[in-house]
Parts: C-alpha cells; sequence; structure tokens
C-alpha cells in the first residue's frame, strides 16, 4: 500500500516538473534550437527526408523529450546569426563554438563535442603538419570570425591570417589552387568534403584545435543553464552524443569530456 501510494505521488508529480522544466526551458511552449546552417559538425538537413539531423539536432530534441515540450531546430547565417537569435529571443537555445569573446555576450554550457581544426594544403605543399604551417610568409586562410580565427589569432607567432567570410568555398579553394594562398584553417569535416571532391588538396593528418560545441542561451538563465548541463551528462553517459555522431557520418569530431566553464 505504501510503495502504491509512493508510485502514485511521483506520477502526479512528474506532469508538475516537466511543466516546470518547460518554464525555463521552452517558455513560449515550444522549444526554438538554432544552429550555423553550413556546419555540418552541429547539423545539417538530410537531401531525403529534410529533417536536421546531426549532434546538436538530437540534444534538442532530447531536451524537448525531457520538458514534453514541441521543438523546432533552425539554421541560421553563421555564429552572429545564432547568438543574435539567443540574444533576441527568437531562440530559446543556440549552438556555436565556445569562445571567450561570445561568453561576453551569451552564457555557454559545457562542452558536447569537440570539432578537430586542421589545414587544408595543396597537394604539393612543403606543409605536412601543423607546426609547418607557422612559418614566415605562409598565407593561411580562415573563415572570419570562426572559431579557428580567434584560435590562430592567439597562438600563430609567424605566419600571416588572411580572413574570409563564409569559411572555405569556391573563392578561398581557388585561391589554394592558384597558391595564392598556402593552407586554409577549417574545421576537419568541412575540409574532408573539400578534399574529397577537389583533386590537388589534401589535408594534413595532426589537428591544431578541438573546437568545443557547446550550447548558448540568454545571460543571466542559470536554471535553463543547469538544466541543459544536466542533459548533456546524461546524453553522454548514454551514448547519445557519440551515436548521434556516428549516424551523420562526421569526420574528426569526438565526444567532449566533462567540464564546467
Amino acid at each position: 500500500m505504501v510503495r502504491a501510494i509512493a508510485m502514485l505521488a511521483l506520477a502526479a508529480a512528474l506532469p508538475a516538473q516537466a511543466n516546470d522544466l518547460a518554464k525555463d526551458v521552452a517558455p513560449t511552449g515550444t522549444l526554438r534550437a538554432t544552429y550555423i546552417a553550413t556546419n555540418p559538425v552541429q547539423a545539417f538537413v538530410d537531401p531525403a527526408t529534410k529533417e536536421v539531423r546531426g549532434p546538436a539536432a538530437a540534444l534538442a530534441r532530447e531536451l524537448a523529450k525531457r520538458t514534453r515540450v514541441p521543438v523546432t531546430i533552425t539554421g541560421a547565417k553563421g555564429v552572429e546569426g545564432v547568438i543574435e537569435s539567443v540574444k533576441n529571443g527568437e531562440a530559446d537555445i543556440g549552438f556555436v563554438a565556445y569562445d571567450t569573446v561570445r561568453a561576453a555576450q551569451v552564457d555557454f554550457s559545457q562542452n558536447y563535442a569537440l570539432a578537430q581544426n586542421t589545414y587544408i594544403v595543396p597537394g604539393n605543399s612543403p606543409i605536412r603538419s601543423v607546426a609547418d604551417a607557422d612559418r614566415p610568409g605562409v598565407r593561411i586562410g580562415v573563415g572570419l570570425n570562426d572559431a579557428g580565427d580567434y584560435f590562430l589569432t592567439r597562438t600563430l607567432k609567424q605566419a600571416e591570417l588572411k580572413r574570409n567570410e563564409g569559411g572555405i568555398g569556391d573563392a578561398a579553394v581557388k585561391l589554394l589552387l592558384d597558391r595564392e594562398l598556402d593552407a586554409y584553417a577549417g574545421n576537419r569535416m568541412r575540409l574532408h568534403a573539400v578534399a574529397q571532391k577537389t583533386p590537388g588538396l589534401r589535408l594534413v593528418p595532426d589537428n591544431f584545435y578541438g573546437v568545443e560545441q557547446a550550447v548558448i542561451v540568454p545571460k543571466g538563465n542559470p536554471a535553463r543553464l543547469a538544466i541543459i548541463n544536466s542533459m548533456i551528462d546524461e546524453a553522454r553517459a548514454s551514448g547519445l552524443i557519440a551515436d548521434a555522431i556516428a549516424r551523420a557520418g562526421l569526420v574528426g569530431v569526438d565526444v567532449a569530456p566533462p567540464n564546467a566553464r
């Protein structure tokens, strides 16, 4: 009898708990998530099913499931688009790489994945490793305000950065093939796709930085952040994140170890 009463009390408490979570996480009644539309490391639209897939999509759906609300997952234009959507209240959560500059605008969860960054170079380039690239006269392309841009700005000693908007695209590939750039920096997944379809380009085998993929929320929302951090812990332990990375076929993306900001 005592056990039955306890079970009934628990069952009665679950909807109330879910309602409280929903108020903290999705105040409009729908969890609205944004990600960088051009970054497959986070998420991408499956061309066959039109479903958004990838680690960010899996985490957004898991959070919505826990709070018992519907979810929308929308691609935004670049890092700035994601951050602005969260800052102005168009989105409840966003997915971007952690950086101290960005942390002045929004609050970050713990990391859920590490997206390894490396260089793509012409096939006959003398650059055989990350260390080879940081030399006088070496011109390295990088997407303006990408996580790689921030990291290399802090760490390069001798090479010169050449920034462009939009990251690795046709224009940047042409500069590499014409030898106007000696290397281009970006996440391994994107660069792998370029190397696969572009004869004359190759990736260096090592990485210069594991970009910390995280969830962002508006400044000063500790309740929402705590719920997300708890969800990430459980998604890591259950294998949800690793499974999402594998099912998306991502290259150079690892599950992040537990961490705290």
